[in-house]
Parts: structure tokens; sequence; C-alpha cells
């Protein structure tokens, strides 16, 4: 069989376990920083679709799901900042571990951390202009997938866009090559590993999404999965 020809929908990541090595899990939310800055692309998605969005004067409220440590939103928060943008942002994640990360971190004025599920969002009757989403498409079983995409149509006032990995022989090598020499004593190397085995090519994705949704490629070997609301 072609290597990573099929999703590894059965393999679990070491820092999604419950009783994963809590001085692991640390450095790995402290290393995140760097893998995001180098592979996620959010310095290009704020500059060329969330930046257009936002406005100096009235604030747009983003929300933030899966937000684990807490990274992306800060570097978001950062660049409106200096670009004198007003966002308020909202980042929600359910796991304890990850939320008492987030918080212990120096705070950012209009940046608050929540520890809560979408699906408690849309029950509270949550609205906001932007929802995102960062390597957090590849964890979820059918049935999560498909209640993230409603619960993103149900919370966004403008626009969704859920960055995740796109799988390919190329992107698990290269991975794997480039972080050999780096990130010790951390779940850095080998639960991204898992990631790209775990995470979709295009052409599932597009099987799999409602109408509504558009997935794009994007280098380096990235998946956007993007929505706009019909009210924007």
């Amino acid at each position: 069989m072609r290597f990573l020809a099929d999703r590894a929908v059965g393999a679990v990541e070491e820092m999604d376990r419950a009783d994963c090595d809590p001085d692991k899990l640390r450095r790995t939310y402290q290393q995140f920083p760097l893998v995001n800055r180098t592979i996620s692309g959010w310095r290009w998605l704020y500059r060329h679709r969330l930046r257009p969005l936002l406005q100096s004067q009235d604030a747009t409220t983003l929300l933030d799901i899966g937000s684990g440590g807490g990274d992306v939103v800060r570097s978001l928060a950062r660049w409106a900042a200096a670009d004198r943008l007003r966002l308020d942002i909202t980042a929600v994640d359910p796991d304890e571990r990850a939320h008492a990360f987030a918080v212990s971190r120096t705070q950012l004025p209009h940046l608050h951390f929540r520890r809560a599920l979408s699906s408690d969002l849309v029950a509270e009757g949550r609205r906001y202009d932007l929802v995102i989403s960062n390597h957090l498409l590849h964890h979820l079983g059918p049935a999560e997938f498909s209640g993230l995409l409603a619960d993103s149509e149900q919370l966004c006032r403008r626009a969704a866009i859920h960055s995740d990995i796109r799988r390919s022989p190329a992107a698990y090598w290269l991975f794997s090559a480039g972080t050999l020499p780096f990130f010790p004593g951390s779940y850095i190397r080998g639960d991204g590993l898992t990631s790209i085995r775990r995470s979709y090519t295009p052409e599932e994705l597009r099987q799999v999404v409602p109408p509504g949704w558009e997935v794009e490629s994007r280098p380096p070997f990235r998946n956007l999965l993007s929505y706009r609301a019909s009210d924007a």
C-alpha cells in the first residue's frame, strides 16, 4: 500500500492522552510558537484574509476554537495592535491543561481565554464576526468534524477559516528530518508526524464538507477550509 494513502484515523497523539507526561506537555506548548511561525501560515492569513476585515474604529470580534497554548491568537492580537486595528479575541479550549498554560502566560489586552467547547458557545447564543482554528480538524472524528462546522456557521457573522495540515509523503519526511535535531523533551516531533498521518488531503476534505464551505491548498502543505456567512 502506498505510504500515507489513507488517513491514520486510529492514531492518537501522545499529548491528547490524559496521562501524558506533564513536563513534556508544558515544553510542547512552549515550543508551539516556533512550529506555528514556521509552518502554519498565519502571518499570511492575517495579512490577506483577516486584516482586510478589521477596522480602526469599531472592534471586530474573533473566536479561536481549540486554541491550545494560545500562541496563534497572541500573534493575531499583536499584529492587529501594531496595525492600530481593533480586534477582540476569545480563545476557547476544553482541555484544562491547555487552558491553564494559556492563562499562565502574560495576558494581552482584548484577548480572553476560556475553557469551553464551540457547542457551549452556540448554546449560549454567542456570535463573533470571525471564527478560526489551527491544527484542529485532523483531531476530530466524523461527528465532531460535522459539529465543528455546524457550530462555526452558527457562531460567525462574517467568515470562518479553519487551517490544518495537508497530508503528503513530502510533508511527513520534511517534518521528520527538519525536527530531528530540535524539540528535545517534548511531543512536537512524534505528535507532529502523527498529525500528518491523521490529516486530510484536499480531495478528502471536499468529500466531507457541507455546501457553503470551500477547500483551498496553501503552501507549505496546508489545507484551508473557509466559509462566508450569508448575512456578511
